[in-house]
């Protein structure tokens, strides 16, 4: 997918409605309040000795930092907002006494609102904007060493946590 054809998946997002049911789309997921688009995919790394998944690392970031320089002419410069905390929330048990009596369950975490709760698991930060009542985003995900990078556009209505 070319630049321009990013910048338009992304117009496409802003312009559409939000799905009602969480689920697969065309361009990646959604669900009631989001959209995330999967603009770019890269191979996996199993047989990788690393050499790859950097030059790959480094690929996808420079994406992402060449759409968000286009989107700033339009929108601004981007807020830098890091998912780290938002992941560590959705780990931690709640009971930093330790207290036994505690109704939570062992090791649940605090349950973040989509897109966010997701996005945290596999980005670890994004490019933000805030357009006609909707929050932009551009990250690069990436589930596990082996597993693929994705270049991530987020429409959402939904505010940050």
């Amino acid at each position: 997918m070319s630049t321009a054809q990013h910048l338009a998946a992304i117009d496409l997002l802003r312009s559409r409605e939000f799905p009602a049911e969480h689920g697969r789309s065309p361009c990646g997921t959604g669900g009631p309040g989001y959209h995330i688009a999967e603009l770019l995919t890269s191979g996996d790394f199993w047989e990788d000795d690393g050499t790859q998944w950097e030059a790959t690392a480094d690929q996808y970031e420079a994406e992402r930092d060449g759409l968000t320089v286009l989107l700033a002419e339009r929108w601004g410069a981007p807020q830098m907002f890091s998912l780290a905390s938002l992941f560590e929330r959705t780990l931690s048990d709640g009971d930093d006494e330790g207290d036994s009596d505690s109704e939570s369950k062992e090791g649940a975490g605090e349950d973040i609102p989509e897109p966010w709760g997701s996005l945290s698991s596999s980005v670890p930060d994004l490019h933000l904007w805030r357009v006609d009542g909707r929050w932009i985003a551009l990250g690069v995900s990436q589930w596990d060493k082996e597993l693929p990078f994705q270049l991530l556009a987020v429409v959402t209505e939904i505010d940050p946590p």
